[in-house]
């Protein structure tokens, strides 16, 4: 297997706030701790200091009705929705077809919304893609990777839609997908990894 030397990342693998990576603590196969979006905001916008994590919007009216849907970071600065979609967000079809829908509410409102996969972390080159913004900070290490065999978030767990959706949104993460589809090789269990079937879909698009 290969070997990560960890103890030198200031950044690591992204949960939705800094309690949840405390919690979370250090991956066992890597041995990189997380770090909260929280964090990784503070660093690429440093001018914003306005982000409400988990609370409806006011005033938000939807079909006659108060639209109490609760984004995980809004910041009214930037006019900005931060999504950071987890596992369940790729294993059950409703989710998808539900994330889809908030996605087209907030944006009709005039939001920008950034949805950020469980697989995919914030290296420099992510966060230009995600947010358009070039940070000067050395940021996540693209050379670690995000999916492994001992949890079960690998492509082999995912529902059809799931998987296809990760293949998708892989695409405009290239390094990130070679490094995670290279690792799932390496751990030589393709029932457990399920990186075929993601391979092939991401061939195909």
């Amino acid at each position: 297997m290969t070997f990560y030397d960890a103890a030198k990342e200031k950044w690591g693998y992204l949960r939705e706030t800094s309690e949840l990576a405390l919690k979370a603590g250090i991956d066992k196969n890597t041995g990189l701790h997380r770090t909260g979006l929280n964090d990784y905001l503070k660093v690429i916008f440093p001018d914003v200091d306005d982000w409400v994590h988990d609370k409806s919007i006011p005033n938000l009216i939807v079909d006659g009705k108060r639209y109490a849907k609760r984004p995980d970071y809004r910041s009214e600065k930037l006019k900005m929705i931060v999504e950071f979609d987890g596992l369940q967000h790729y294993t059950n079809p409703i989710k998808i077809i539900e994330d889809k829908q908030k996605t087209e509410v907030f944006e009709s409102f005039g939001y920008k919304v950034v949805r950020i996969p469980y697989f995919i972390q914030l290296s420099n080159d992510a966060v230009k893609v995600l947010f358009n913004v070039n940070v000067k900070e050395k940021l996540f290490n693209e050379s670690f990777p995000s999916l492994g065999p001992d949890e079960p978030a690998t492509p082999a767990y995912l529902c059809f839609a799931g998987l296809i959706r990760m293949a998708k949104e892989f695409k405009l993460f290239p390094n990130q997908y070679k490094v995670n589809s290279d690792y799932l090789k390496e751990c030589n269990n393709p029932e457990i990894t399920g990186v075929e079937f993601l391979e092939n879909i991401y061939n195909s698009l």
